[in-house]
């Protein structure tokens, strides 16, 4: 690979960090090549773009992006052979590959091991919190609780004045069996 074409990469990788909240770093080496082609597989048929890069074109776009993504954890995890999975899906669950990744070593493979995952800011380093990174929620799904829990307050008074009838005498029991 000539200077120019890494450049080339870089920039690439640069756009892809730049339009990410997401990235995961996995190791694939020691895989047979029919099992890393049906990762592959399931990887398109995920959405997911996997690019095995040299770690160090990997850690020359991630200084030249903007400070305040702050990669510097990521660091430490560039050695050996890595593959970064993207998705290709803007509006999908940063956790979505953490599952494809657990889906696919529900197989029998014990391969593809986390090396890391950047989610929003926050490094995950190692391959035991992958399942965390499964647990994560999305940005959807909290709203939704959120709202759920704000809500809550105002249903529990409309029961309660629903469960008394119209009559004060029902509100005060209703009232006064909530307090107790």
């Amino acid at each position: 690979m000539n200077k120019a074409e890494k450049t080339a990469t870089i920039e690439e990788l640069k756009e892809q960090f730049g339009e990410n909240n997401y990235f995961y770093l996995a190791d694939a080496s020691t895989m047979s090549v029919g099992d890393v082609n049906k990762f592959r597989r399931l990887c398109f048929e995920k959405g997911v773009s996997m690019q095995v890069i040299k770690n160090t074109l990997v850690k020359k776009a991630l200084e030249d992006t903007p400070a305040e993504k702050n990669y510097a954890g990521i660091f430490e995890a560039l050695h050996g052979p890595t593959a970064i999975l993207f998705s290709k899906d803007p509006d999908a669950p940063a956790n979505s590959v953490a599952k494809m990744l657990k889906d696919y070593r529900r197989s029998g493979s014990d391969r593809p091991l986390l090396k890391a995952a950047y989610v929003d800011s926050a490094v995950f380093i190692g391959d035991d919190q992958l399942d965390a990174l499964t647990k994560l929620k999305s940005k959807q799904d909290l709203l939704g609780e959120l709202i759920g829990l704000l809500q809550s307050p105002a249903k529990n008074l409309v029961s309660a004045l629903q469960s008394g009838g119209s009559t004060i005498a029902g509100l005060v029991k209703a009232l006064e069996e909530r307090q107790a």
